[in-house]
């Protein structure tokens, strides 16, 4: 099989992603990774998570450098979705809902996906707003959430500082404006059954890899 090599962090762990597709799994991607990449022989780089504040984050340059060599280039997820988004008209490839919504405008800042994580164990100790986006829409589906309460989370949601966005904060952050037994209903409902979006679609783009491997250049 030709060599693949995925940047992978809080998205999904590595394990299940081990399970999908044989790949060479690195740590999330920061500026020259790509190149890195290129010039180990990757035929397929799979982006799925990158730095964004920490260090400088991927250039737009180096993904097509690396197109342009005949790499093939998925993005998904999280920094893969927003790079995928603004560049898959030059040859990058797009998975999932993430970047559907980047590319048609519903989403535009890179805080939609940022979060903090463990760099020893990549487990995440915020929560992503996109997540908290879907979220709030499956709480209010299965009428945990009034259309009301959903709004004023989300409202509270894009208050807080990204790196201390947790659904407990959330709550304490949209204070009054939720009533006390929506607030209590909706903390126990999310502890099993919060919208891991960016979960969803990093899968989706490692089936995506390992279905269409056979077929890509190089």
């Amino acid at each position: 099989m030709q060599r693949i090599i995925v940047f992978l962090g809080p998205s999904l762990e590595r394990e299940a992603a081990e399970r999908i597709v044989p790949a060479e799994y690195r740590p999330p991607a920061k500026r020259g990774d790509l190149v890195k990449a290129v010039q180990d022989g990757a035929a397929v780089i799979g982006l799925i998570d990158g730095v964004f504040h920490q260090e400088s984050a991927v250039a737009h340059r180096e993904i097509l450098a690396a197109i342009k060599k005949g790499v093939t280039v998925v993005g998904s997820s999280s920094m893969g979705a927003l790079r995928a988004a603004e560049m898959d008209t030059l040859g990058m490839t797009g998975i999932g809902e993430v970047y559907r919504m980047y590319k048609s405008g519903e989403l535009v800042s890179d805080d939609e996906v940022a979060l903090v994580f463990d760099p020893e164990t990549g487990f995440a100790l915020s929560e992503p707003l996109v997540n908290i986006r879907f979220t709030l829409k499956e709480a209010e589906r299965q009428g945990i959430l009034t259309p009301q309460d959903h709004a004023a989370l989300l409202a509270a949601a894009q208050s807080v500082f990204y790196p201390q966005r947790t659904y407990a904060k959330i709550v304490a952050a949209a204070g009054d404006a939720i009533p006390p037994d929506s607030r209590e209903r909706f903390l126990g409902w999310v502890k099993e059954h919060a919208v891991d979006q960016k979960r969803k679609d990093a899968v989706a783009a490692l089936e995506y890899i390992r279905k269409t491997a056979v077929s890509f250049p190089g």
